[in-house]
């Protein structure tokens, strides 16, 4: 399977810079995974496609302020820090920027010596271990000196930060929105729970890794990174139960189908637990809990395209692509929405 089958055309103008000032109101394509048929319709009206016993399942993590401007100590060296995943308790797995200038042993100061970060390992891809020097509590201090990790392709300045984040988001954690969800309002998770929709909540920290774009022309190469994944008993118990009754499991994003998907038993139920994720998902993968993906428009040749290949078959999928470019609909991030049922 070559990396080339899944590229498509997207004019620069059709990348969304901005969010919309209503969640709800972004578009929404509709693509039936058997037949290939497209609808279009406004997001707000997803509460129509769902039925009374559907599980919706929701990413409950929290975007942190994960983007740090510092120099390196004694000089006036700017080093732009990204950080990834926790390592321990001070040590974080970072991305930096230029990593010349991230030696071991480099000391990097944020916010005029608030915090201060040691270079003490390189790792996978470059990635540096930086372990963390600071009084009082880290999380408010990168509330302080951090900026939200905006992907590369958006740049507009974001006013509030809170629209890089999900609703319903809780746990802190990632380096990148799970943006599917952004779409929805406190008003409308209301509706659909009032029509008798569950709805489930699991937790995957996003990295980066899901991002990187993929540079082997055999997909099969590719290697994905470990992101870390929590679903509770309570939770399991909703989708189970969906299941149990025939009702249908919906995930709300890729980052929640690649949680449901690494976390079920050989009988097809999920199990509560936790742990981190490397799974790959690319056409041939049978699913074994989703049922249907309320997702955003991917990157050409992106892990994420594949995925949602998988599930409605390439050709499906380049075709709603194709037709979403010729609509003008608005894509990635901030983009508008695709429901494969």
């Amino acid at each position: 399977m070559k990396l080339s089958d899944f590229n498509f055309d997207l004019p620069e103008e059709l990348i969304a810079q901005d969010p919309l000032e209503d969640r709800s109101s972004s578009r929404l394509l509709i693509l039936d995974k058997e037949t290939g048929n497209i609808e279009h319709h406004i997001f707000k009206e997803i509460v129509n496609e769902l039925n009374e016993g559907d599980c919706i399942v929701i990413n409950d993590t929290k975007v942190i302020p994960a983007r740090l401007i510092g120099s390196r100590v004694g000089t006036q060296a700017k080093i732009e820090v990204l950080l990834l995943k926790r390592k321990a308790d001070n040590i974080w797995e970072t991305l930096v920027k230029p990593g010349k200038k991230a030696k071991v042993g480099t000391r990097i100061s944020f916010g005029d010596g608030l915090l201060i970060g040691e270079v003490v390992d390189i790792v996978e891809e470059g990635n540096r271990l930086i372990r963390f020097e600071y009084e009082g509590i880290f999380e408010e201090i990168l509330d302080r000196l951090g900026e939200m990790p905006l992907p590369p392709y958006i740049t507009h300045e974001l006013k509030d930060k809170n629209r890089y984040q999900t609703v319903y988001a809780k746990n802190e954690g990632s380096a990148a929105a799970p943006t599917a969800g952004l779409h929805f309002t406190e008003e409308l998770l209301k509706a659909i729970e009032d029509k008798g929709v569950e709805i489930a909540r699991v937790t995957l920290h996003v990295g980066l890794g899901t991002f990187r774009p993929v540079k082997v022309d055999n997909i099969l190469e590719h290697h994905m990174h470990s992101e870390f994944f929590l679903i509770e008993e309570k939770e399991a118990n909703k989708i189970n139960e969906a299941k149990k009754r025939g009702s249908r499991v919906i995930s709300v994003g890729t980052t929640s189908c690649r949680t449901l998907e690494s976390a079920v038993d050989e009988n097809g139920l999920v199990k509560a637990s936790s742990g981190w994720t490397e799974i790959f998902i690319y056409p041939g993968y049978e699913f074994k809990v989703i049922d249907g993906l309320i997702t955003n428009f991917h990157l050409p040749e992106s892990t994420l395209l594949m995925l949602v290949s998988a599930l409605a078959g390439k050709e499906h999928i380049l075709n709603a692509y194709e037709t979403a470019v010729r609509e003008r609909y608005r894509f990635f991030s901030f983009g508008d929405a695709m429901f494969i049922r």
